[in-house]
């Protein structure tokens, strides 16, 4: 059995209704499921080799391998979509015609794989093939880390563009105060947009750095002469996020213009200012990183939003439910809201620090539970491996035993527009039939069938798979090997999730 025919494997029994009665054939009026959909993700960082490659200039092959083992796992899990770092500190972890190969693959920043691959691509097929969304992650300031050993390359934007560039403690960052930074920093992300089958776009908690100490005071962020430059009438905080709300904006909107049907998704620091709601204390991401995260919910500039509740459930002063509740009633333009979850604290270092895995499994069937909410999104990958714990496990088998579908997002595109034709072809010597299909009409990318539907009633009781929407044909099997099916229904789905028509037929016994 190949992967995508196990997608969905075991997701009948959510979806077998008991109170259906026996269909009056040939009219057809048992009640198709719908199917369930609850979005489960994780992070998979390569900033410093966290998730992925393991080292710096390993062997293409194994860096291979390791992605792949870390999709499967994905897989096992029943999860369905992968946000993957494609740009950690100005630098490309594909094959950028604007800035150089990350050190993090390769052992030198600049040096391409060698024999040639393009990790970016490979993700997006090896993804797609297992019903994983990919969707990519970049960050849009950050121009160097501590963590790197080498030097920069030669067309890193340090040694391209140092006037972009500004030094805030061990850290390098491109000024967002400065156009042509911004507007480039824009055009590398589009340009993975426009080239690259990505499901998404995604963008962390880094916009204005997280403030640094130095002699027990707070340094202020070098853009003085930006500032005078470009901020005249404001006050510099006013200027600041008014830097950072323009290019969520253009950018939003520059990738709908592009591909309406990529999501793009934001995923800043949990708590947007202390006191709201009433109990919440701590850090202060309006004033310190100058993001106003509940104005790009209330405007409706992204897609989906991970708050990253960082937080056990028990701690008042930043509860997880209750700060996931506030950020539902700030959605005021209904997009998705899928938390982050610190899911590696269940293997910190530091043993005193470390979550039990239950407090995991709790913060998941709270999201579950919870009205407005639609999944979550796990920092990071490495720690739902099972050789680091056993979480994963337990994820598996007390919230995720199912698998479900990414939830549409009907406001990036229709559903497809024409019922698929369905042919039927059994074949008498064996206990299996084939099925042949296709959209009546071309529709636009938007619309065109990203995935099949495809649904089969023996007797009472359904079964679901989901298939490829390139796929034309699709090899029916008898009910474990005796009970034929009696009729099938198949419906596509668009790349923005939405389901289209239905079209029914009776299998001919």
């Amino acid at each position: 059995m190949n992967l995508w025919s196990k997608f969905l494997l075991g997701l009948s029994a959510m979806l077998m209704l008991s109170a259906c009665k026996t269909p009056k054939l040939p009219d057809f009026s048992l009640p198709v499921p719908v199917p369930a959909r609850e979005f489960r993700a994780a992070w998979i960082a390569t900033v410093d080799n966290i998730d992925w490659p393991s080292k710096r200039g390993l062997p293409v092959e194994q860096q291979k391998q390791e992605l792949i083992a870390l999709l499967d796992r994905a897989h096992e899990l029943n999860m369905n979509a992968i946000i993957f770092q494609v740009r950690p500190s100005a630098d490309a972890l594909y094959d950028s015609p604007l800035e150089p190969w990350s050190e993090y693959l390769t052992g030198q920043q600049g040096k391409a794989p060698e024999p040639y691959y393009d990790p970016l691509a490979f993700a997006i097929e090896e993804a797609h093939k297992r019903g994983l969304e990919l969707h990519a992650w970049f960050n849009p300031y950050r121009a160097w880390h501590p963590a790197a050993k080498g030097a920069p390359a030669t067309d890193h934007i340090t040694m391209m563009q140092p006037d972009w560039v500004r030094t805030y403690g061990a850290y390098k960052w491109m000024d967002p105060g400065h156009p042509e930074a911004a507007a480039f920093s824009k055009h590398v992300i589009m340009d993975v947009v426009t080239r690259y089958d990505v499901d998404g776009i995604h963008i962390d908690d880094y916009f204005y750095p997280y403030p640094i100490t130095e002699n027990g005071r707070e340094v202020d962020f070098p853009d003085t002469h930006t500032f005078a430059s470009y901020g005249a009438g404001r006050s510099k905080a006013d200027w600041r996020r008014d830097n950072v709300n323009r290019f969520i904006e253009s950018l939003y909107r520059e990738i709908k213009k592009e591909k309406p049907w990529v999501k793009f998704g934001i995923s800043p620091f949990g708590i947007w200012r202390p006191g709201f709601p009433e109990q919440i204390k701590g850090f202060d991401q309006y004033d310190k990183l100058y993001a106003d995260a509940k104005l790009w919910l209330n405007k409706g500039w992204l897609d989906y939003f991970t708050p990253q509740l960082y937080w056990p459930i028990d701690k008042a002063e930043q509860s997880y439910p209750v700060l996931l509740r506030w950020w539902i009633n700030e959605n005021t333009r209904n997009r998705h809201i899928w938390p982050g979850n610190y899911t590696s604290k269940v293997i910190d270092p530091d043993v005193t620090k470390r979550w039990e895995p239950t407090e995991l499994v709790n913060q998941v069937k709270m999201t579950q539970d919870q009205s407005g909410a639609g999944g979550n999104v796990h920092f990071s990958m490495k720690s739902l491996m099972a050789s680091n714990s056993v979480l994963g496990e337990r994820l598996y088998r007390e919230v995720y035993r199912y698998k479900t579908l990414v939830p549409a997002s009907p406001w990036l595109g229709e559903a497809p527009k024409e019922k698929p034709t369905l042919k039927i072809r059994k074949q008498k010597k064996q206990r299996w039939i084939q099925l042949g299909f296709e959209a009546q009409e071309k529709n636009t990318p938007s619309v065109a069938p990203a995935q099949w539907i495809i649904r089969t009633l023996y007797g009472n009781r359904w079964e679901m798979n989901l298939i490829p929407g390139e796929q034309k044909e699709y090899r029916l099997e008898a009910l474990h090997g005796l009970q034929k099916p009696d009729w099938v229904v198949v419906s596509a789905l668009s790349r923005t999730g939405v389901e289209g028509l239905q079209t029914a037929k009776r299998i001919k016994k």
